[in-house]
């Protein structure tokens, strides 16, 4: 018995040392334990450590019968009796660090379960808030995109207008300059207009006095 629960302290002592440490057995040993509380393994482990609680019960009641016996002897002590004392308290002892180390144990999976399931949320919640992130970064390229197209658009036509203008202001430019040149050419036939009007003004008066001057000869 006494090597039976010192194996399987050992054995829960190991278990421990795997939860402790992150290994590869440490799914292993996590999954073993899912499955063993799956179905009827609750039951099935319950039972178990019931029945070792019970034996342990059972030793410290050997322990206590035997210490009241002695007290009731008086101070000689049995040898078979301080045997039997020393291996029951020895038993009990061993049944109960045993059950603290199942009820460690089975603590230590739920913790783990629950970290691991929490992991998950959190990576789960990471994944949504980056597909959040990327739709919304999607949605402000799809306006910045729909914003250069209109952009791009408004400079097409601002380029034709400044281009529609800037022809107009070329032909303004050269009407003007037509313009120009045509009225110094009429300046220049004005200016030749009036000169050869102050000649015939200078002739017709040239030829008045000659009409003038001859008409008193033949009166003369």
């Amino acid at each position: 018995m006494i090597y039976l629960l010192f194996s399987l302290i050992l054995a829960e002592m190991g278990l421990i040392i795997m939860f402790v440490f992150k290994t590869p057995l440490r799914k292993l040993v996590i999954m073993g334990l899912d499955r063993v509380k799956m179905g009827q393994g609750p039951i099935v482990v319950k039972t178990v450590g019931a029945t070792i609680f019970i034996v342990m019960l059972s030793s410290v009641s050997n322990v206590v019968s035997i210490q009241k016996r002695r007290i009731q002897d008086g101070e000689y002590v049995n040898p078979t009796d301080q045997v039997l004392s020393a291996r029951s308290l020895l038993e009990a002892s061993l049944m109960g660090f045993s059950l603290f180390l199942a009820l460690m144990i089975d603590r230590l999976h739920y913790y783990i379960r629950e970290l691991r399931i929490r992991r998950k949320g959190m990576e789960v919640i990471k994944k949504q808030n980056r597909v959040f992130e990327d739709v919304k970064a999607g949605e402000e390229r799809k306006a910045l995109e729909d914003e250069a197209v209109m952009l791009r658009e408004k400079f097409k036509k601002l380029q034709s207008e400044l281009e529609a203008k800037t022809k107009e202001a070329k032909n303004a430019e050269s009407n003007a300059i037509a313009m120009r040149k045509q009225s110094e050419g009429f300046l220049l036939e004005y200016d030749r207009l009036l000169e050869d009007n102050q000649n015939l003004r200078n002739q017709l008066q040239s030829a008045d006095r000659r009409l003038s001057h001859s008409g008193i000869k033949k009166v003369m």
